[in-house]
C-alpha cells in the first residue's frame, strides 16, 4: 500500500457528527456511572482488613460472633469522575451566602404577577395603536407564509401571527413610545444636566415603587436648577412616562406583550441588566426580545456582541423560574463570570420552590403542559452546551492544530442605547471596552 501523501491538507472534521458522537459518549458515560454504582464490590476489594484464615475458635457457636468489619456490606461510593456529569440533586440553602441568594430569587420572582392584574392589562391595551399593529402582524405573517410556500407547499413559516404580533409590537415600543434616559434634561431650560448621585425618595416616588432616585443639576451656570429621576417599578406610571433604561424598558414593554396575549418572562441577569422572553407557539420556545436594543431572538448579543460577562440569567414568568444562563453564555470559559452565590444544586432547589410556589392553584392540564416545556427546554439548554462543545472541536484540525477562522462567524451588533462613557463604565462595549472584566457601576 502506498504511503499517504504528507503535503495533503488534514481531514476537516463535520461539527454535526462530531456532535452526535459527543451525545452518544455522554449517553455511554452515564449509562457505565449507574451500572458501577449498582454493582456490588467483592469484599477482597473493598475491606481494608487482611482476610482472616479459619480456625476452630472462629468457627466455634458462641453467644458472641467475631464482629465484622462493616465496611464489606457498605456501598461503594463513586468517584468523582462517575458524578460529574450526573444531573444535580436539588439541596436547600444553608450557608448565609445562599439563603440570601435565596431572598433575592424569591423576592424577583413576583415581578411577573404584576402583569397578571386586569386593571393594568386594560390600561396597557389603551396605549397600543392595535389597528397599526395587527396591521403590520397581518402583513408579515402573509409574507413569512408566502416565503415559505415558496419553499415547500407543506413547510411552515418560520413565526407565526402571534409572533409577528410581538413583532410589531417591538419596533413601535422602540421607535416612537419609549425613550432611553441617559442624563435627563433640566426641567427649566432644557440645558444638558450633570448627576450628582444618589438621593432619598420622596413619599409619592415610594408609592410608585421608586426605591432609587438619581438627582441631577443643571450645567448652566445661570440656571443649575435641580432634576430628580425617579427608577420607577409600578408599570402604570411607566406607563406615563415614557421613558427609563434598561429596567424600566422591560418592565414596561413586558406588561404590553403580555396585553396583546403573549406569554412573558422577564430575565434578570446578575451583572445589571433585564430583558424579556416571548414564548413562540410557532417554534414550541421562548426566544429573546430586548426592546433597548429592538432585538429578537438574538441571546448571544450580551456576551459576544457587547464582551458582557455573565453569571447568572434567570428568567421569571407566572409559572415559575429557570436558570437560563446556557442559553445567552455559550462559551462558559470566555464570556461567563463566577457563579459563587449558591452551589448549583442549591440554584436548582431555589427555582424549583418558585415553581411549585406559582404553580399550586394552576389546573392538572395547564401543569402537565409546563413541566413539559420545562423538559423541552432543558434539552434546548443542553443542546446549546454540546454545540458550543462540538464547534470548539471542530476548530480544532487531526494534527491538534486550531484552525483558522475563515471570517464567516456571525458578527453581532454593539450596544446602541446609552452613551459609549455609560456603555465602558458597564462593560458593555464589546471588545473594545476598558472595562469589560469590571462589574457594572449603575443600576439598570
Amino acid at each position: 500500500m502506498a504511503d499517504q501523501d504528507p503535503q495533503r491538507p488534514p481531514k476537516q472534521l463535520d461539527p454535526h457528527e462530531l456532535t452526535q458522537q459527543f451525545e452518544q459518549l455522554l449517553r455511554t458515560r452515564r449509562l457505565n456511572a449507574l451500572a458501577d454504582r449498582g454493582r456490588p464490590r467483592h469484599p477482597a476489594q473493598s475491606s481494608p482488613y487482611p482476610t482472616p484464615t479459619p480456625s476452630r475458635q472462629s468457627s466455634h457457636r458462641g453467644p458472641h460472633p467475631p464482629p465484622r468489619p462493616a465496611q464489606n456490606n457498605a456501598p461503594a461510593l463513586p468517584s468523582y469522575s462517575s458524578l460529574r456529569n450526573m444531573p444535580k440533586v436539588p439541596s436547600p440553602p444553608q450557608d448565609d451566602r445562599s439563603l440570601r441568594f435565596r431572598s433575592l430569587l424569591i423576592g424577583l420572582s413576583f415581578k411577573p404577577t404584576h402583569y397578571e392584574n386586569p386593571g393594568l392589562l386594560d390600561e396597557a391595551l389603551s396605549v397600543i395603536p392595535l389597528d397599526r399593529i395587527y396591521g403590520e402582524a397581518e402583513d408579515e405573517s402573509q409574507l413569512l407564509q408566502a416565503k415559505a410556500a415558496s419553499i415547500d407547499p407543506n413547510a411552515k413559516p418560520e413565526w407565526g401571527y402571534q409572533d409577528c404580533v410581538i413583532r410589531a409590537l417591538l419596533r413601535w415600543f422602540k421607535r416612537i413610545f419609549f425613550s432611553f434616559v441617559n442624563n435627563p434634561p433640566c426641567p427649566v431650560c432644557a440645558a444638558p444636566t450633570v448627576a450628582l448621585g444618589m438621593t432619598t425618595p420622596t413619599p409619592e416616588e415610594r408609592a410608585r415603587s421608586a426605591t432609587r432616585v438619581e438627582l441631577y443639576r443643571c450645567s448652566a451656570s445661570e440656571c443649575r436648577a435641580f432634576e430628580r429621576f425617579p427608577r420607577y417599578g409600578d408599570v402604570w406610571t411607566l406607563l406615563q412616562t415614557r421613558r427609563g433604561r434598561c429596567g424600566e424598558w422591560a418592565d414596561c414593554f413586558s406588561m404590553l406583550c403580555r396585553a396583546v396575549g403573549g406569554r412573558v418572562r422577564w430575565v434578570w441577569n446578575a451583572e445589571d441588566h433585564v430583558w424579556t422572553e416571548v414564548y413562540s407557539e410557532q417554534q414550541k420556545r421562548w426566544i429573546h426580545v430586548d426592546a433597548c436594543e429592538e432585538a429578537w431572538d438574538n441571546p448571544r448579543l450580551y456576551a459576544e456582541g457587547w464582551g458582557k460577562k455573565m453569571s447568572y440569567c434567570i428568567a421569571f414568568s407566572a409559572d415559575g423560574a429557570t436558570d437560563v444562563t446556557r442559553r445567552y453564555v455559550r462559551d462558559a470559559a470566555k464570556h461567563g463570570a463566577d457563579r459563587n452565590r449558591s452551589p448549583e444544586e442549591v440554584l436548582v432547589w431555589i427555582t424549583d420552590e418558585i415553581k411549585k410556589l406559582r404553580r399550586e392553584n394552576l389546573s392538572k392540564e395547564d401543569r402537565r403542559r409546563v413541566i413539559y416545556e420545562d423538559h423541552r427546554e432543558e434539552k434546548e439548554l443542553r443542546g446549546y452546551v454540546v454545540q458550543a462543545l462540538a464547534a470548539e472541536i471542530g476548530r480544532i484540525n487531526l494534527s491538534g492544530q486550531p484552525t483558522v477562522s475563515s471570517g464567516e462567524e456571525q458578527k453581532l451588533p454593539e450596544r446602541a442605547s446609552g452613551t459609549q462613557e455609560w456603555r465602558e463604565a458597564r462593560g458593555e462595549a464589546g471588545n473594545r471596552s476598558p472595562h469589560n472584566d469590571q462589574p457594572p457601576r449603575e443600576g439598570h
